[in-house]
């Protein structure tokens, strides 16, 4: 498993971790035990995640699965077409600051019904899904359209990053610092492979 060599060392066994995890997916050998009653009791008073996991609401990309983790082990955050607003954004800082993780996973994915939403309608602002249109649509305007919907998800995936270092002071801090990395990451449908993405949009 080949990583970047400036990940921090507690992110990048972290990051490995899910990994592995998602190898045990694509062979369906999960090994998830945290996923019983007992569980969820021992953590009624206090949460411990080890990750943060900003992941599409699509029906398809369910982090706890496709990492093969268990109740309490990812802090995730959900919503369509990983698009940023403040609520999101609060909620990425919340897990850095309040829960210290050391790794953000920004998790894009195939057959983006965003995506492909934005390219269809781009440049209309439509009636509905305003907010979502105006987090997807800068990342047209800068690069132009692009006929592939899952490579605009993985433009977009290096977007989110920029968004972040420039409108969180917490994140940008906590990277800056060395504490916490953020991991680019497409989930491949065909394969349930989730592999790393550079800003080139090159697999790492």
């Amino acid at each position: 498993m080949n990583l970047p060599d400036n990940i921090p060392q507690k992110a990048k066994q972290e990051l490995e971790k899910l990994l592995t995890g998602n190898k045990n997916f694509i062979k369906g050998t999960p090994t998830a035990k945290n996923m019983c009653l007992s569980t969820l009791q021992k953590l009624a008073l206090y949460q411990e995640p080890y990750a943060c996991v900003l992941s599409c609401s699509d029906s398809r990309v369910v982090p706890e699965i496709i990492f093969d983790c268990g109740i309490g082990e990812l802090f995730v955050v959900r919503v369509a077409g990983i698009t940023v607003g403040p609520n999101v954004r609060e909620s990425l800082e919340y897990a850095v600051k309040k829960l210290h993780v050391p790794l953000i996973i920004l998790l894009g994915h195939d057959d983006c019904g965003v995506m492909n939403y934005a390219n269809s309608h781009y440049p209309e602002m439509t009636e509905h899904f305003q907010s979502i249109l105006k987090c997807v649509y800068p990342v047209i305007d800068h690069a132009g359209q692009m006929e592939c919907n899952n490579k605009f998800a993985r433009k977009h995936t290096v977007w989110v990053e920029d968004y972040l270092m420039n409108h969180s002071s917490i994140i940008k801090s906590h990277v800056e610092q060395g504490d916490l990395y953020i991991a680019k990451c497409h989930f491949d449908h065909d394969s349930g492979e989730v592999y790393l993405i550079n800003n080139d949009l090159e697999r790492i």
